[in-house]
């Protein structure tokens, strides 16, 4: 922790937010958190001392231990979201809560916040709506090897599918604009609503950025509430879900594509037994993919109509996105 406490002092902080506006913050910085009494009074005390003129917001989920009061006497606002689930937290969070910029840092300790002035400052330099804080490990039981591997790959999957991603896609550190928050659905219930911020930017194609922030251990008595194969698999669940609905066409042309081919897979013997005899010996077989290629044209057709409905979904999310300005100074 002297590595962070160095770098705090060596990096000169400029001014990241302007006045406040009548019943709104400058910046808010929002904390979700469940059962982490053993790290939210450092986290809390760390981004008050890195962003003296934000307002730090906790939202406790249904803990069982001693957060709400740990994160008061730290000088936190303490609110609480009785559906369990980071989602519906960072749901109820972007819908209370009224700024011109916001951070998003998890209450476990592990994210650096001496990097968070340098996030802002770029979100309003480079006119940004999210600005994402890429881990860069300080120590090997920082980052669990198998929650390293599966980021690693649905970041891969997330980039294969969407175009271009980020290096970092889970990570739960990130900085937004007005108008990221206020147009964001926030539909996910647990951890996967990391990646449904990521696709929300890289569907309405924002202008966002990566920073590398340290990532460290969490403190003694701080346990993860991430399941590496549960919550792995319903990320995974989510990504292939957002995949048919942002890009329906793709996703039953591509059901339609293997429909097809196994549809001309059943039949090709059969035409070639009905050339050189002039008979049809297998008619349930013919029937089979007379069927299939029925399904795999039904398949097509629901994905051209689908397509035709996200592009006015998609084009809808953009006017409501549009329509909220970019209200951070220079």
């Amino acid at each position: 922790m002297n590595e962070v406490a160095l770098r705090e002092e060596a990096v000169p902080r400029p001014r990241t937010t302007r006045p406040k506006t009548a019943g709104r913050d400058s910046v808010a910085v929002l904390v979700p958190c469940f059962n982490e009494e053993a790290a939210i009074g450092k986290v809390v005390r760390d981004i008050r001392r890195a962003l003296p003129e934000a307002t730090v917001y906790v939202y406790d989920n249904n803990s069982t231990d001693d957060t709400i009061r740990v994160a008061r006497t730290a000088g936190a606002i303490v609110r609480t979201e009785r559906r369990r689930g980071k989602g519906n937290v960072v749901r109820r969070m972007f819908a209370d809560i009224d700024a011109d910029a916001y951070v998003l840092l998890d209450g476990d300790a592990t994210y650096d916040a001496a990097s968070a002035p340098a996030m802002i400052s770029k979100l309003v330099a480079e006119r940004l709506d999210m600005v994402v804080g890429c881990r860069v490990h300080a120590a090997g039981d920082a980052y669990r090897p198998g929650h390293r591997f599966g980021n690693a790959m649905l970041t891969r999957v997330v980039g294969w599918l969407f175009g271009k991603s980020f290096g970092d896609i889970l990570s739960g550190y990130r900085v937004f604009s007005r108008r990221f928050v206020k147009s964001f659905p926030a539909l996910a219930k647990g951890f996967e609503t990391e990646t449904e911020l990521t696709v929300h930017a890289l569907e309405l194609r924002m202008p966002v950025a990566e920073v590398e922030t340290l990532y460290v251990a969490r403190p003694v008595g701080s346990m993860s509430k991430l399941s590496t194969y549960k919550d792995g698999l319903r990320i995974l669940r989510l990504i292939v879900a957002l995949y048919k609905h942002e890009r329906p066409f793709q996703f039953f042309g591509v059901i339609a594509g293997v429909l097809a081919l196994i549809s001309v897979a059943l039949a090709i013997p059969i035409v070639f037994e009905y050339v050189r005899t002039g008979l049809v010996p297998r008619f349930p077989t013919a029937i089979l993919s007379t069927g299939v290629m029925i399904l795999a044209s039904l398949s097509l057709t629901a994905g051209i109509i689908l397509e035709t409905v996200t592009r006015g979904r998609q084009e809808l999310k953009r006017l409501a996105y549009l329509q909220i300005p970019f209200d951070l100074s220079r």
